[in-house]
């Protein structure tokens, strides 16, 4: 017994800001099992040090907890920096970004090589604030490496909604959610009861799954296993998911069309939505209109939020005050001239059609609204593709029509020439003075983007003079819409916007001390476990003398104890890790010790991903981006994995 305490405190030799808690924490296993033991002459004094060594353990691992609580807030999408930073062509010899401000490498990536750069524009450039404009659709209706690169990409792409434009949550889903309901009540029939759904904002996290026949929420790791699932609002136990679920009976794939992903953050709030519904169908299933179940429910939800896209009553909103809905990025114009002034040719590929691209462009470049607004933005890129109808854009051919910037008229193209009209002399000059070839743009500095609408990346390409996919880098916010697709089908280089990792880094560092003390928990869990196998085997065998045999079963029945003691103490203090993330769901990119399916897909597709798309400021337009090594099960337990690369 004391040659197994001595072996578990030896784990705790190097210096630690948490190893005195860890002993704490071992020595309380250690003094509940002698206790219990009624010939030992020291009861009194291992009582004692157990309540004490409890306590202590306790308030350490509570005010670690606490702090990060109160430090961070839980299911904040957080706002991109406010404070104006030096960026990186404004220092010659300046320190590496803050943390927040990192950019994180999943595969090497050359940006030399990088020819143009295309960006989405809602939730990307444009960051929507998530309490405003979920609440009206309610009521209404860092980059991280993998493998090295060899090429840079030349030409950058960047997706609008939730990339250039980062909405805010407390608003901009609300907006949603409030939207949504009124949709379901007057053009759906639900009941008028609806109105009285409150929204958290807070509550849904992206990369969760919904169960539309069942009506369940669930969140499952990269390895398909359920650790999460909730029917409306109700957790549902172990036994009750892994009998759903973990059997080995059925695995699911957990695929459309059975399920539906929460893979974007303007999901939420229909998510959210569902949940709500489930609660009073559950309570009172003859409210809802020729309920059939669950999955028609979920039907109803999107074609609601189908709705209030289709008629603009969302975007109306945003349009009329975008300051209420869209954070405000201090460096996202100083981010697009750097690369323009790089020589990379830079594009705005989004599923916004024109008049909502240009309100909230004007407002990201020059906080331009209502008659103020102009086309200046349009000197940012090289080409603008609006309506391009992303995932279909990467692997469907459809017609490309050019865009009038002064009436969003749309006019016929020959392979992206202007084709002007029977009884028409001319088009507008801000069609035809573009150019009559889509060979390659040949814009000069001061020239404004053509506006496109429609088409195919082949046009896209063509427009860029790209001749193969890794020559662009593609920055977005959705995994399959922007990144996934676009990867596979294309080979274009990929960085995903992920705002939420902003604050998944500040717990993790918050939390350092209690991710330290969890490890050694599960190697004390594993060493006892070695040990009591050592004597049950040698019990079965009867290896052991006669007259040894009561003073080993005493032995072995304190090594158990020991072990619940810290198979305890390692679930509760987990849950409550999981819980500094988000109290409900944990962890983003986490489900307990594994990558969450969302995280796993990031790792898979994402060569570059961030918190913000202005990050991109605090890097060299030209820096070749390494990818960490990956390692395997036998390379960390031999302690490569805290070698740098």
């Amino acid at each position: 017994m004391k040659l197994l305490q001595t072996q578990l405190h030896s784990r705790l030799a190097r210096p630690s800001v948490c190893s005195q808690q860890l002993r704490a924490s071992l020595r309380v296993c250690c003094s509940v099992s002698s206790s219990g033991n009624g010939s030992s002459s020291n009861g009194s004094n291992s009582s004692s040090t157990s309540s004490v060594s409890t306590a202590a353990t306790a308030t350490a691992a509570t005010t670690t907890q606490r702090s990060a609580k109160q430090a961070i807030d839980y299911g904040v999408i957080p706002a991109p920096p406010s404070s104006r930073q030096a960026i990186w062509t404004e220092q010659v010899w300046g320190a590496s970004p803050s943390l927040s401000r990192q950019i994180f490498c999943n595969r090497s990536l050359n940006m030399k090589q990088i020819k143009a750069i295309g960006f989405d524009m809602d939730y990307t450039l444009a960051q929507y604030k998530p309490d405003t404009i979920e609440l009206l659709a309610h009521s209404h209706c860092m980059l991280l490496f993998k493998d090295f690169l060899t090429d840079l990409p030349t030409a950058i792409g960047f997706d609008m909604d939730y990339t250039l434009a980062q909405y805010k949550p407390d608003t901009f889903e609300l907006l949603a959610h409030s939207q949504t309901v009124d949709k379901l009540v007057t053009a759906f029939g639900y009941p008028p009861e609806l109105y009285d759904f409150k929204f958290d904002w807070r509550y849904m996290m992206r990369g969760l799954i919904i169960d539309k026949t069942r009506g369940n929420v669930i969140k499952v790791d990269r390895h398909k296993y359920v650790k999460v699932a909730y029917h409306g609002f109700r957790c549902l136990s172990s036994e009750e998911r892994n009998a759903v679920y973990n059997h080995s009976a059925v695995r699911d794939d957990y695929e459309e069309p059975a399920y539906g992903m929460i893979d974007t953050l303007f999901s939420l709030a229909e998510a959210y939505l569902f949940m709500q519904l489930v609660e009073l169908v559950d309570k009172a299933p003859g409210k809802l209109p020729n309920f059939s179940g669950y999955a028609g429910v979920y039907r109803d939800v999107r074609a609601a939020v189908d709705l209030c896209h289709r008629d603009g009553s969302l975007k109306r909103h945003v349009a009329a005050n975008p300051s209420k809905y869209i954070h405000d990025d201090p460096h996202l114009v100083s981010m697009l001239q750097m690369y323009k002034r790089s020589g990379r040719q830079l594009f705005l590929a989004t599923n916004s059609l024109w008049d909502y691209t240009h309100v909230v462009m004007n407002y990201l470049c020059g906080k331009r609204v209502g008659k103020a607004k102009n086309d200046e933005w349009l000197r940012m890129f090289d080409v603008v593709v609006v309506g391009c109808g992303k995932p279909g854009f990467f692997s469907e051919r459809r017609p490309l029509f050019a865009v009038s910037t002064r009436d969003g008229a749309l006019h016929n193209t020959d392979n992206g020439a202007p084709i002007i009209p029977l009884g028409e002399e001319d088009l507008p000059d801000d069609i035809l003075g573009r150019g009559s070839t889509m060979s390659q743009l040949d814009l000069g500095e001061d020239d404004k983007a053509a506006v496109f609408q429609g088409g195919n990346y082949v046009d896209l390409h063509q427009m860029l003079g790209v001749r193969a996919g890794s020559e662009v880098l593609y920055v977005g916010d959705h995994i399959y819409g922007d990144i996934l697709r676009s990867k596979k089908s294309l080979g274009w280089r990929t960085m995903l916007v992920v705002p939420e990792l902003e604050q998944e880094l500040a717990v993790a560092e918050a939390t350092r001390a209690t991710q330290f003390e969890l490890k050694m928990l599960r190697n004390a869990r594993s060493d006892l476990d070695t040990q009591i196998q050592r004597l049950e085997w040698a019990f079965k065998q009867r290896e052991i003398p006669p007259e040894a045999l009561l003073q080993n079963q005493e032995q072995l029945a304190l090594l158990r104890a020991e072990r619940e003691a810290v198979k305890d103490r390692h679930s509760r203090l987990l849950l409550e890790h999981h819980q500094a993330f988000h109290p409900i769901w944990g962890q983003l990119l986490k489900t307990g010790y594994q990558n969450s399916r969302y995280g796993h897909q990031i790792d898979r597709f994402a060569c570059l991903y961030t918190s913000h798309v202005a990050n991109l400021a605090f890097y060299s337009p030209d820096r070749a981006y390494g990818g960490r090594v990956d390692y395997m099960a036998h390379e960390d337990v031999m302690g490569l994995e805290g070698m740098q690369n």
